[in-house]
């Protein structure tokens, strides 16, 4: 299969109709119709339910819209880092990041980064964890920023001079908000919002000792901004890091940190045999000298 058939059923796909999808790709119906069916023949699975006029992706469908949508995407990338040259840099660099403490610090060296080198474009995304590292092994991302621990043996990365402070967010009229410190203790006592990632909830508990089992769990989250939203319509308390306080700046939470302390590093990644562009070893070497300096 070729990249014009990917963009017909592509195509095809957004639309539900062969009529319209044919009138965007400026082709005839007939012809758009055998295109998919050749393609379902070369692929040997059936790739749409058709009902009437109207066609709907099967399971296999939906699979195969979202690798042709990965494989697109990497064939552009790949097309502008060959044609990007070191003495006028050019190019795009996908990062992908969490909300925390590490997200002012990221953006100001690519800030700095892009006066030396306004040709290269940033494409920022976040998520949590899982996502993210996901998205960095399918090549959907360039480098990511994540929590420390980080797997060596599949990732290079640079560690970043940031700490990420562990803490429960809570309303200002919540009981506990008058408190300096949180202790195990008082987490068995209360409703909880937890890190959707179990590794994240394992490595706080052996920190602080916990028996979860016992913890009063109202819901799990993997994006900050639902955690923050849930906190402010609710009496419930959000465990995470202090960065994601910071970085909402409500006036109605307070976060106070747990004991004993617990702080997690974060590390610039990217992954191990893979041929980097231009832009994305420059903006590394910046990276690094920046870290030298701190």
């Amino acid at each position: 299969m070729d990249t014009r058939v990917l963009k017909y059923f592509l195509t095809v796909a957004q639309t539900n109709n062969i009529t319209k999808a044919a009138e965007q790709l400026h082709i005839t119906q007939p012809t758009l119709s055998r295109q998919i069916m050749d393609l379902e023949t070369e692929l040997d699975i059936k790739l749409f339910n058709r009902e009437n006029r109207r066609l709907q992706l099967t399971k296999a469908g939906i699979l195969f819209q979202q690798r042709a949508t990965t494989m697109l995407q990497l064939l552009d990338q790949t097309e502008n880092d060959l044609h990007q040259q070191e003495e006028a840099l050019t190019g795009e660099i996908n990062l992908g990041s969490a909300v925390s403490s590490v997200s002012p610090y990221i953006t100001k060296l690519i800030f700095e980064f892009q006066k030396l080198y306004p040709n290269v474009i940033f494409n920022l995304s976040d998520g949590d964890g899982d996502v993210l590292r996901r998205q960095l092994d399918e090549g959907l991302n360039d480098l990511v920023c994540l929590l420390e621990p980080v797997e060596a043996a599949k990732y290079n990365f640079l560690e970043l001079p940031v700490r990420e402070e562990w803490g429960v967010i809570m309303k200002k009229s919540a009981p506990l908000a008058k408190y300096s410190t949180i202790t195990k203790e008082d987490l068995y006592k209360i409703p909880l919002i937890l890190p959707h990632r179990s590794i994240v909830r394992d490595e706080v508990s052996d920190i602080l000792k916990l028996d979860q089992t016992r913890l009063n769990i109202r819901a799990t989250t993997s994006l900050p901004g639902n955690t923050v939203s849930l906190l402010r319509n609710s009496n419930y308390y959000g465990l995470t890091i202090k960065g994601v306080y910071n970085n909402f700046h409500d006036p109605d939470l307070v976060f106070v940190p747990l004991v004993p302390n617990k702080s997690t590093g974060d590390v610039l990644a990217w992954r191990k045999n893979t041929i980097l562009s231009p832009a994305i070893e420059k903006f590394l070497q910046f990276v690094n000298e920046q870290i030298q300096e701190s």
